[in-house]
């Protein structure tokens, strides 16, 4: 099930709203919980101070009738503020419920449950000492609770249906404000759908953008350029393919129709087919290569792996071509980290070197130097075969590994072209199937193509 990112907004504001006023909430009670409990003491204190004022000044059993009419008076129909008097002569009583008010200890706080009340008394006490006749006595004062419990009941009520209405109005407000927000997003949306393979030029328009989104656009059009030029290739590669492939199936349909075209003689037969198996062998070399490539497109990576001195399979390698370079009068060095060792599969690893070795005799001038360098890095081991030749633009040396990719002034020195196009791309897909990759370097009339193999983890 895809999930809207306006509907994921909306859900995240109405958790942010729901826990802020939550703690807000939660603060709210506290506060009023305190500001309950210290109005109630006050008034507990007031009642407290005024009637022990006036108990201290009464010292007989005649005039203690005052004081429980004045109490009787203070008391509410309600009951919500009781008063009571202890004292060990019953004269100087006061109050119902003494068994429950006899309990209580000397604090000077306390709640107080009585018989049928369903909430408690907060209570307030004071010592008065004796006076004539009057024995000392204990003055309690006690308010019922339960306006404040019904207060905080009020308050919680409205707090948390406020809060939820608050929450769904910020629910309401977040997903409208969440759908402005997105509409940069659903514009972009149609721009790529409006994309299409024949219009490859056509890319997002970012100016107008969001911040947030103009770099996702920018990174969108960079893959499209990307695509496009990958398209470009693919269209060139095509084109060179079927180039590749239509000049020696002309030269032996060609070959084959004059032949047929009179009376020929065995050797005159032999020939034709001798330079069609010429053709032929090209062709069979074309296809070998591009079933090669397919194979490391598809991600296939070396197997086999032995560790090998580098060093052996450069000289093993220049041995192969020891006939060619006698003939051009060319020599190869080998310079660097002459002992470096690799993981290597030897034959995809002479294959890549043996097309960076005829790379750097075609195009190097009669009775060059070569060199192979060998380089170790952290995490690779380098191969690089330099050759003195005419200068490579630097537009053209990011090219170069790419396949059927030539250019006069660098892969081609005004001779006769004997390759196909695919020996470099075949260089770097063995770097690639050993976790490695490739550089070319053009300056002071040196070329260099290098490729890498991964070195073993440690």
């Amino acid at each position: 099930m895809k999930r809207s990112i306006a509907a994921r907004l909306v859900l995240m504001f109405a958790a942010a709203a729901l826990a802020t006023f939550a703690l807000i909430g939660a603060a709210l009670q506290g506060v009023l919980l305190r500001e309950l409990e210290r109005h109630q003491y006050e008034e507990l204190d007031t009642t407290v101070k005024s009637l022990q004022f006036w108990i201290q000044a009464i010292g007989t059993p005649e005039r203690w009738s005052r004081v429980q009419a004045r109490m009787d008076a203070l008391t509410p129909e309600d009951g919500s503020t009781r008063f009571w008097v202890l004292s060990d002569d019953p004269r100087f009583q006061y109050g119902k419920g003494m068994a429950e008010i006899d309990a209580l200890t000397r604090e000077t706080g306390r709640s107080l449950l009585l018989p049928g009340e369903e909430k408690p008394y907060r209570t307030l006490s004071a010592h008065i000492p004796p006076f004539e006749q009057r024995p000392a006595v204990r003055l309690i004062v006690g308010k019922n609770t339960e306006p404040y419990a019904r207060t905080r009941r009020t308050f919680l009520t409205a707090l948390v249906s406020l809060g939820l209405g608050a929450v769904l109005v910020v629910a309401a407000a977040g997903y409208w404000i969440a759908r402005v927000g997105l509409r940069p997003l659903d514009q972009l949306s149609r721009e790529a759908q409006a994309l299409r393979p024949k219009m490859r030029s056509q890319r997002l328009r970012s100016g107008a953008l969001p911040v947030e989104l103009s770099g996702l656009a920018e990174a969108f059009n960079g893959a499209l350029a990307r695509l496009e030029e990958a398209y470009g290739q693919l269209e060139a590669f095509n084109a060179d393919v079927a180039h590749e492939l239509r000049t020696p199936l002309a030269n032996l349909i060609g070959s084959t129709q004059v032949a047929l075209s009179r009376q020929r003689s065995a050797p005159q037969f032999e020939e034709v087919l001798q330079a069609n198996l010429e053709d032929l062998e090209r062709l069979r070399s074309i296809v070998n290569d591009m079933l090669f490539l397919a194979r490391a497109d598809r991600g296939e990576v070396a197997t086999g792996l032995v560790l090998t001195p580098v060093a052996q399979e450069v000289r093993k390698t220049i041995e192969f071509f020891e006939f060619v370079l006698e003939e051009s009068g060319a020599q190869v060095e080998i310079e660097g980290d002459v002992l470096a060792e690799a993981q290597l599969e030897t034959a995809l690893f002479r294959r890549a070197m043996s097309n960076l070795l005829q790379n750097a005799i075609e195009h190097s001038p009669p009775g060059a130097r070569i060199a192979v360098r060998l380089r170790e890095t952290p995490a690779a081991t380098w191969i690089g075969v330099s050759n003195p030749g005419a200068p490579i633009a630097e537009a053209h040396l990011q090219h170069l590994f790419d396949r059927f990719y030539r250019v006069d002034a660098a892969r081609n020195d005004g001779g006769e072209h004997h390759g196909h196009g695919l020996g470099l791309a075949i260089v770097r897909a063995v770097a690639s199937m050993h976790g490695g990759q490739v550089a070319a370097a053009s300056a002071d009339g040196v070329n260099t193509f290098e490729f890498s193999v991964a070195r073993p983890a440690a």
